[in-house]
């Protein structure tokens, strides 16, 4: 699984609960961050080092859930967009490692709460859909990185998360892994200055999620929007 986000602690807040149930199960995830975090958090005297102190977070918080490879854009954290360069280094890093799941965040704002759809999240979405679909799998697309062995791929599946509540088609029991993804989240303690508040949110989050797709009341559930690229149902890009 090849996992995208704009931020350090995006995909904590989005997916770490299901991450955890991947590794787990014997799944080998690896996570890209898109930017390097600059313009987050709260404390004046963090600001010179806040770049290393996110990754540092970020990488903590990846071990907790059994990711160890990450990998880092660098873009600058508010400066996002789906440009050429980065949909290439997207189209490079899908080539090299041929996942049977590229997870990302969600290229549509999501209306009912807004702050899911930072213009970063959205930037960082469009550019992995640009790159999953055609990008990654035309072999006459950036035919530099044929010319250094990346030859074309053709991703089976994209999975979304952060993105409208209206586009959820796939729920994840994620109980078991609660504590884990609260863990990860806890160790991004620079981008909160309430933890205690950003634990009950996102509990009661889950829940709510569960309670959606119908699973008991004592269950928590992480959600996506998936789509199909390369599947038994599709044929020659249509």
């Amino acid at each position: 699984m090849l996992v995208f986000a704009a931020h350090p602690d995006d995909v904590d807040f989005g997916a770490a609960g299901t991450i955890a149930g991947w590794t787990a199960a014997g799944v080998k995830v690896t996570y890209c961050i898109m930017t390097d975090g600059d313009a987050g958090g709260f404390d004046e005297s963090h600001r010179a080092g806040i770049v290393a102190m996110r990754a540092r977070e970020q990488k903590a918080a990846a071990g907790l859930v059994g990711v160890e490879d990450i990998r880092f854009l660098g873009q600058r954290d508010g400066y996002l967009e789906p440009t050429h360069d980065v949909v290439k280094q997207v189209v490079e890093l899908i080539r090299e490692l041929r996942p049977d799941v590229v997870l990302s965040m969600h290229p549509e704002r999501a209306w009912d709460r807004i702050q899911k759809s930072h213009p970063d999240h959205l930037a960082c979405g469009e550019a992995v859909t640009r790159a999953v679909y055609p990008a990654a799998e035309n072999p006459y697309a950036f035919p530099e990185l044929v010319e250094a062995g990346l030859t074309a791929y053709k991703v089976p599946y994209l999975w979304f998360y952060g993105g409208p509540r209206e586009r959820d088609n796939h729920f994840v029991d994620v109980t078991d892994q609660v504590e884990a993804k609260l863990a990860a989240i806890r160790i991004h303690a620079s981008q909160h200055p309430d933890l205690p508040a950003m634990d009950a949110m996102v509990r009661a989050n889950l829940k709510e999620n569960a309670r959606r797709c119908g699973l008991a009341e004592d269950r928590s559930a992480e959600v996506f929007h998936v789509v199909g690229i390369n599947t038994p149902v599709t044929f020659a890009g249509f």
